[in-house]
């Protein structure tokens, strides 16, 4: 697989666990939802840091620097798709500024 493939899809699968996760566990805390959700949602959380570990990324604080990013990402647009909150033009200019953090932090070094 193409190594930029295999870390985007990498980032989203660990990025859905996390977000997933701990949507779970907020709907059986705050919302009233049966135990086995919130146990649904710490496997979720733990298959996250199993999934994060797969990238070919030496540096642990990079990696996860650089997930912080994408996770953000992917938290607008789970409030959007999910809890059908509409982002506004500060959440979209956010995540634009996080996704450059991303991509600058990702960038080959010598």
């Amino acid at each position: 697989m193409n190594v930029l493939l295999s870390v985007i899809l990498l980032f989203l699968l660990a990025g859905l666990a996390e977000i997933g996760g701990g949507y779970l566990i907020w709907l059986w805390l705050r919302e009233g939802q049966p135990i086995y959700w919130g146990i649904a949602g710490g496997i979720a959380l733990a298959l996250y840091g199993v999934i994060a570990t797969f990238q070919s990324f030496p540096s642990f604080g990079r990696v996860y620097a650089a997930y912080g990013g994408v996770f953000i990402i992917l938290s607008v647009l789970w409030g959007w798709g999910i809890d059908k909150k509409t982002p506004d033009t500060y959440d979209w200019v956010g995540a634009a500024i996080c996704l450059a953090g991303v991509l600058v932090m990702l960038a080959p070094r010598n």
